[in-house]
């Protein structure tokens, strides 16, 4: 999901600054190579009782919009190893093709492959309210960036909202605390608060901001609600906004999720339902294992400004889509969408097979 973009003083507005800038990103790329080096070590040295997981995610997806057709082959590997009691270092990739006719809708099929460091990072458990965070991290805000990952989003495209709050490349490089202020049987509140240094483009690519995020579950409604913000301080320096809601009732196979968003780009909201057709959650039979899906959103253009990646006209989408999750973790999608918007009307139409495993990350290991 990592998405590029360049700040006004990375596009040679500011050739002076530029350079500096520069000279402290390579700075850090060293760093952070150096401390992927220094993980992978301690967790030779150290997850002897405590065995690192590998897993990984393989999509094909294909999406014809507007009459023009792309299909994208995905690898997202993931490791996990524990470094004792206190200690975890969590890393994800990501490896992306993009195939596609030449000419968009005629000549031949020409395609390119893709590769991003998504997280690199080290988490230290202080206590039970405190885990600290230092590396590269999925930027917090709002919970799609976070929590919905290929293979757990039901919907193959992401909100036109995304990258509201998460530029440049919906990753951060720098710290993070995070955890739980108080926690009871009928409520939990919980926070993330981090800072992100500028680095340059490339596979650490990330913006210097500032934020945070707090929330308020409810176990036995299954309801949890909570607003996000940030401070961009990069270029021309803007606030960015969020809020989100989700609710899943335990006796009902239903989850609701929406976000709304807002920056000087623009603003705009999500609301997205699914529903497996079945009497509860436990229930396992083949009528059991579908699920629709359905998402509205809307978008507003704001004044000229930060370039957030975000639609240049205002925007209406809805989308229809059916999940079937097969035994072993293959899941098949399918999905329809129509955008509204004075740059023109287009039909959207997603396929995807998803496959996810997981391992010990060597042999004879043991959980």
């Amino acid at each position: 999901m990592a998405v590029n973009a360049i700040s006004a003083d990375e596009s040679g507005k500011n050739p002076g600054r530029q350079v500096g800038r520069l000279e402290k990103d390579s700075k850090m790329n060293r760093v952070l190579v150096g401390l992927l080096g220094l993980f992978c070590s301690a967790a030779a040295l150290l997850a002897q009782s405590d065995v690192p997981i590998l897993s990984s995610a393989l999509a094909f997806q294909g999406t014809t919009s507007g009459g023009v057709n792309s299909f994208q082959p995905i690898t997202v590997p993931v490791l996990v190893a524990p470094l004792g009691d206190h200690w975890l270092f969590e890393s994800r990739g990501e490896v992306q093709g993009f195939i596609a006719r030449q000419d968009g809708t005629s000549g031949p099929y020409t395609g390119q492959f893709f590769y991003s460091i998504d997280y690199l990072q080290v988490d230290y458990l202080v206590n039970s309210h405190v885990t600290v965070t230092a590396g590269r991290f999925l930027t917090p805000f709002n919970i799609y960036n976070e929590r919905f990952p290929l293979w757990i989003a039901n919907l193959e495209g992401t909100p036109i909202i995304f990258t509201i709050g998460t530029r440049t490349s919906a990753s951060s490089n720098g710290g993070m605390a995070r955890g739980v202020v108080v926690a009871r049987p009928k409520y939990t509140v919980n926070y993330t608060a981090y800072f992100s240094a500028l680095t340059a483009p490339g596979n650490f690519q990330s913006g210097r901001a500032a934020g945070g995020r707090a929330g308020l579950f409810l176990p036995e409604a299954g309801l949890e609600v909570g607003a996000s913000y940030q401070r961009f301080l990069q270029s021309t320096d803007y606030n960015a906004a969020g809020a989100y809601f989700t609710w899943q009732p335990p006796p009902i196979p239903l989850d609701v999720r929406a976000e709304y968003a807002h920056s000087p780009g623009g603003q705009g909201y999500w609301l997205e339902g699914a529903m497996r057709l079945a009497k509860s959650r436990d229930t396992n039979t083949w009528l059991s294992r579908l699920q629709t899906v359905a998402r509205v959103q809307q978008y507003f253009k704001g004044s000229p400004g930060p370039e957030d990646l975000l639609p240049g006209t205002d925007v209406n989408q809805f989308d229809f889509g059916l999940n079937y999750y097969l035994p072993h973790n293959v899941r098949l999608n399918g999905s329809y969408g129509r955008q509204f918007s004075s740059a023109g009307n287009v039909n959207i139409w997603n396929f995807e097979i998803t496959y996810r495993f997981l391992f010990p990350a060597w042999p004879g290991g043991h959980q």
